[in-house]
């Protein structure tokens, strides 16, 4: 999320609206992304210790899209993309979320509590991608998994 909030101070000072997107996974290792439009298409700011949940250039016409791409690079030992929640950060009115010195618990609140979509995908899926990260893991347990497809629209 602390990428997310930067990103979104620095680029709302360009003319970026403070849009962030809630990854929301089923071991509640939730992910936030700051989402930007140009030219019609939606990209992501993010940043994470996993290589595939850094941010998206803008290439994705829907925002379902654009969570979708996180879906396979999510699936670890435990995580599983299972919804995508937007948020505007000037829904929450006069609180200070780009200077605060303070904890930003009004932020984490307010993105659990948005409505999320879900993200709908077969188990058989789910299952191939978790064997393969376990069977990646299990040769190479202090690298990270950077197999994944359509590498070309990430930012990294």
């Amino acid at each position: 999320m602390e990428a997310a909030l930067a990103a979104a101070v620095i680029l709302e000072q360009h003319g970026y609206p403070p849009l962030l997107v809630s990854l929301e996974s089923w071991d509640k290792l939730d992910h936030v992304i700051f989402i930007f439009q140009h030219q019609g298409l939606w990209g992501s700011v993010a940043r994470s210790r996993d290589l595939g949940l850094h941010g998206r250039r803008p290439v994705f016409r829907t925002l379902r899209q654009l969570a979708w791409s996180y879906f396979d690079p999510y699936v670890d030992f435990s995580g599983r993309l299972i919804g995508y929640g937007k948020g505007n950060l000037y829904d929450l009115g006069n609180y200070d979320w780009r200077f605060s010195p303070r904890n930003l618990w009004k932020v984490e609140d307010y993105l659990r509590e948005i409505p999320h979509r879900t993200i709908l995908s077969s188990d058989l899926r789910y299952e191939r991608l978790h064997e393969r990260y376990k069977a990646f893991k299990a040769k190479y347990p202090d690298r990270q998994a950077g197999y994944y497809d359509h590498r070309e629209q990430w930012m990294l």
